[in-house]
């Protein structure tokens, strides 16, 4: 059986490691422009579901997501209706930086798609739903205290 998950975590590594090094002119660090690029794409998200979109743990989530609160790219506040519900948006210096964080991302989309027909990245987008959608199911059971029998 071919290491399909080997080369996906390489290309994943790979464009991590491209990012963290080109974003630390904004101090950005480790990955915290994930975070920081899905509360400007859903303004007034929840940490639980910035959380799950990045697929980690409520506190690796925690600490990014106040790093970021102290650097002055998010503020939280309040829901209107439950006082214990904390919303996250971005602040004007976390707008400034969205547009350079997305053209990266669009631009490694298309290096990385490079010489590839519109059909040929349609059927990689639909694969990797579906094996995403595969590891998600056990993403969610490992996550509650569970154990996979290998």
């Amino acid at each position: 059986m071919r290491e399909i998950l080997r080369e996906i975590g390489m290309i994943a590594r790979a464009l991590d490691s491209i990012s963290n090094i080109e974003f630390k002119a904004f101090d950005l660090t480790k990955g915290q422009y994930l975070y920081l690029i899905r509360i400007c794409e859903n303004p007034g998200i929840i940490q639980e579901k910035v959380a799950e979109m990045i697929k980690v743990d409520r506190t690796t989530a925690a600490r990014a997501i106040q790093k970021l609160e102290l650097q002055g790219f998010i503020e939280k506040r309040n829901d209107e209706e439950n006082k214990k519900i904390k919303k996250l948006y971005a602040t004007e210096k976390g707008q400034e930086v969205y547009p350079f964080l997305k053209r990266e991302g669009n631009y490694s989309n298309k290096v990385a798609l490079n010489g590839f027909s519109p059909q040929e990245i349609e059927t990689i987008y639909q694969l990797l739903q579906r094996v995403r959608s595969n590891i998600d199911v056990e993403w969610e059971y490992v996550k509650k205290g569970n154990k996979r029998e290998y």
